[in-house]
């Protein structure tokens, strides 16, 4: 019996980290405008125009 419990107590002290959740706050309009963005891009193709070109990794 004391087995048991002890592999209980450590069950749980294992599962005890998986329920910790983080959150990460993501900007909404940053969200909105990548992807309006892609949709512009997708836009373009479709129409036949130039693919755009690579964004500079400095304006990001």
């Amino acid at each position: 019996m004391k087995q048991l419990s002890w592999l209980l107590a450590v069950v749980a002290l294992a599962a005890l980290p998986a329920c910790v959740t983080i959150n990460i706050y993501f900007p909404a309009a940053a969200a909105e405008k990548a992807a309006d963005k892609i949709i512009d891009d997708v836009w373009q193709l479709k129409q036949g125009g130039e693919p755009p070109a690579p964004a500079n990794k400095e304006s990001q």
